[in-house]
């Protein structure tokens, strides 16, 4: 089914999603107009390409995500440092786990794309399996790695024929974004599927 994808703050940037690709890009209401049979999806803020995290090894291979279930021993907060490594070490399989919880981290703060070289193979067979892009980092690194860089790299503008990739951030303007960061995600597509929704 085709879907109309709406942020009230960016009505010049609707998109219309067609299976994995943007069917159009355009104006709210001239898309409207033109899909009366669209489904629609009006989401709060912004409609942006969505981001790039410049850190895939450090947030998905050298950080442990632990299991809501791990909460008593672990906590919530991802692990980083020598306790990370430490949980890697008495069991590697947790790995290619802990990188799947990761990648919904990721889709929780807007990110449809990672870069940076993987080379755990767990790791890489849960980024191929979510449909995150892999792009090349940039020349100067935002800061420490975090889910929430800064600065925010933001992909491409969006185009008619590409691919369905996109995030919503619940702010009135991209300088918003930029100040308050990606937590304000309430949405995030990739391929066309909704694989991030705020409750």
């Amino acid at each position: 089914m085709v879907t109309l994808h709406f942020a009230e703050a960016s009505p010049g940037t609707a998109v219309l999603v067609d299976g994995a690709r943007l069917a159009a890009v355009g104006p709210y209401e001239e898309l409207a107009a033109a899909n009366q049979d669209a489904r629609l999806r009006r989401w709060p803020g912004i409609l942006t390409p969505g981001l790039l995290n410049p850190y895939g090894p450090e947030l998905l291979e050298a950080t442990y995500h632990p299991d809501p279930r791990e909460a008593d021993e672990y906590g919530t907060e991802p692990i980083t440092g020598e306790r990370a490594r430490e949980i890697f070490r008495a069991d590697p399989a947790r790995r290619g786990a802990s990188a799947r919880r990761g990648v919904q981290r990721l889709f929780a703060h807007g990110t449809v794309a990672v870069a940076g070289e993987l080379r755990d193979r767990s790791v890489l067979d849960a980024v191929r399996r979510a449909g995150l892009a892999v792009g090349q980092r940039p020349p100067n690194l935002p800061g420490p790695p975090s889910l929430s860089p800064t600065p925010l790299v933001l992909l491409p503008a969006l185009a008619a024929g590409g691919p369905a990739r996109f995030a919503v951030f619940d702010v009135p303007d991209r300088a918003t974004l930029v100040r308050e960061g990606a937590g304000t995600c309430v949405a995030t597509v990739l391929g066309g599927r909704l694989v991030y929704r705020a409750r």
